[in-house]
Order: structure tokens, then C-alpha cells, then sequence
């Protein structure tokens, strides 16, 4: 059975179709998710697609429901094109998300309508609604910070719209990291309440949860976006891991959350391939950024209050 996806806001923001994560070597990437996180590689099998435009490599993977794609500059980058630059700039990073869109045109008019910067594809600035537009992107100035790809279309061959997506999603419950789910992106942010607004005010995200982490040191507040959750987290201390990256990067997409059903399997099977972990809680353990390109992984067999998806 095929993926049900829900929608939120008045122009149907859908599917998060995927997250990017950039590195030096996208093959190298993949072969690190598919060894480690059991991952299910449907584009760039046997080797990474060139696209000759953005002068970049890339695969397409899926962890669970969550996809990923793994993203890298044909080296040496060139920081005159999009992909080059961000890679100067940030290196081995979470690069931004993307969602399928009902009504793209509609989604657009109200971002311009707002006054959002809205980039159009190939560069530039997108004056007003077009419903030739595939995809486009408003302006992390204007996001807090999240890159976001707005797209009509579906990722193709995409294994969550395939029949055989109900039982393939049943190999990572069997995996020794036991996911069952994505559970959300987290955004770092020097104002939780002004990132919070946009997202709520602009986007028509659905508030979830509020409340502190008193493990990770942080703020918070989850709302769903889509068909998928956002966490957005603002530190309280500049000496945490969140609190670093804030300090550093200032808004900026910061790591991933998984649900697991066996915390411990899942623990022991990332320490005997070489990722170090650090146990916050009981329940709750977060990969070293260093052994993950970059990005913290966060695995939790704890529920989300007030989940939407939780009986999906």
C-alpha cells in the first residue's frame, strides 16, 4: 500500500520529499547511510547523477519513511554556483528540505503576498506567481533560516507512491536500529517565537507541542508542516551542541530524529560501525557529527505528545 500523506494550509503542502545533506563525495555518503542506517538507495544505484546545470552529484535513499538526498559539488566546487558555494560556505552540512505542493501557484502568490523573497529555478528572483513554475525557493532569510524547495511534482519513482511501500518500510523495524519512523527536522534558532510565527503565520503550520529539554538544553516547539513534523529549538546555553551551531551558523537546519523501538540495539549497532553516541536519556541517544558527515542523528524510542502521526 502506498504512503498516506496529509496535508496541511490552505494550498496543500504535502509529502516532505526529501532532505538534502551535502558532503564532498555523494557516492561516499550513500554507501555510509546504506551500510549504517540499512538505507534503500532508488536513484544513483550504481553511480551518483551528474547534473550538468548545477555541476553536482547526487542519489536519492530512504531511512524509514524519511528521504534522503545525499548532495556533492563536482570537485573542485565552484562557489559561483549554488550547490559549490554552499558547500565553500558550510562543508559537510544539512542543506534544506523539500515539499510537494498541491497548489504551487497559490503557495507562491501568498509567500510574494507577504513580502517573501521567492527564487525562481536557475537563479533569480520570482516576481509573481507562474503556473509553468516546477519548483522554487523562498529565501532562508525569510524562513528563519530552513532552505525549502517548493515543488508541484513528485520525486519519481519515489518508493512511498508504490504499492510495495507498506512492506518495504517493514525492513527497518528489522534492522538492528529498529526504526519505525522519522520523527522530525530540527531547526536551530537565536528566536523561538519569531521563527515559530513565520512558520505558523506564513506557512499554516499546525502547532504540535512547546515545552524545554532540559537534556539537550533547549527551547522548543513542533508543529506540522506538511507530512512531516518541524522541530524548532532555540538554546539556552551557547556551550551545548545546539547552542554551538546557533552560535556559528546562526538560524540554520540542524539534525535529524528517528523513533526506535529498541534504543539499546540501536546504540550498539552505530557504536560497532564506528559512530560514537552519546546517551542524553534513557531513552534518547544522539550520534557525534563528526562520524555522521556532519549532522547529529537523534534516536528516540520516546513518543511526541500530541503526535499526528502517531497511528500512521
Amino acid at each position: 500500500m502506498k504512503k498516506q500523506v496529509k496535508v496541511t494550509g490552505d494550498h496543500g503542502l504535502g509529502q516532505m520529499v526529501h532532505v538534502v545533506h551535502m558532503s564532498e563525495d555523494a557516492q561516499e555518503l550513500r554507501e555510509f547511510y546504506e551500510r549504517v542506517f540499512g538505507a534503500f538507495v532508488y536513484m544513483g544505484v550504481d553511480e551518483p547523477n551528474y547534473l550538468p546545470v548545477e555541476d553536482r552529484y547526487a542519489t536519492l535513499l530512504m531511512i524509514g519513511d524519511l528521504c534522503i538526498e545525499t548532495m556533492a559539488p563536482r570537485m573542485p566546487a565552484d562557489p559561483a554556483l549554488p550547490v559549490g558555494r554552499f558547500y565553500t560556505k558550510f562543508g559537510r552540512h544539512l542543506h534544506s528540505v523539500g515539499y510537494k505542493v498541491d497548489d504551487l501557484p497559490g503557495l507562491t502568490s501568498r509567500l510574494l503576498e507577504k513580502g517573501i523573497y521567492v527564487g525562481r529555478p536557475g537563479g533569480g528572483r520570482l516576481a509573481a506567481a507562474d503556473p509553468e513554475t516546477l519548483y522554487c525557493f523562498p529565501s532562508p532569510r525569510d524562513t528563519a533560516g530552513l532552505l525549502v524547495e517548493l515543488s508541484r511534482l513528485d520525486m519519481p519513482k519515489d518508493p512511498r507512491d508504490l504499492e510495495t511501500w507498506s512492506s518495504l518500510a517493514r525492513m527497518w523495524r528489522d534492522h538492528p536500529l529498529s526504526i519505525e519512523r522519522f520523527s522530525y527536522v530540527i531547526l536551530g534558532v537565536t528566536d523561538l517565537e519569531a521563527a515559530v510565527k513565520t512558520y505558523v503565520d506564513v506557512f499554516q503550520a499546525i502547532p504540535v507541542a512547546r515545552g524545554t529539554d532540559h537534556d539537550l538544553r533547549a527551547d522548543y516547539q513542533t508543529l506540522q508542516l506538511g507530512d512531516c513534523l518541524l522541530q524548532i529549538a532555540q538554546p539556552q546555553a551557547a556551550e551545548s551542541a545546539l547552542g554551538r551551531h546557533v552560535t556559528r551558523w546562526g538560524n540554520m537546519i540542524y539534525g535529524l530524529r528517528f523513533l526506535v523501538r529498541n534504543i539499546d540495539s540501536a546504540e550498539a549497532w552505530l557504536n560497532r560501525n564506528k559512530v560514537r553516541t552519546t546517551r542524553l536519556r534513557d531513552s534518547l541517544i544522539v550520534s557525534d557529527a563528526e562520524d555522521c558527515f556532519g549532522v547529529p542523528v537523534f534516536l528516540s524510542s520516546e513518543g511526541i505528545e500530541k503526535d499526528p502521526f502517531a497511528a500512521c
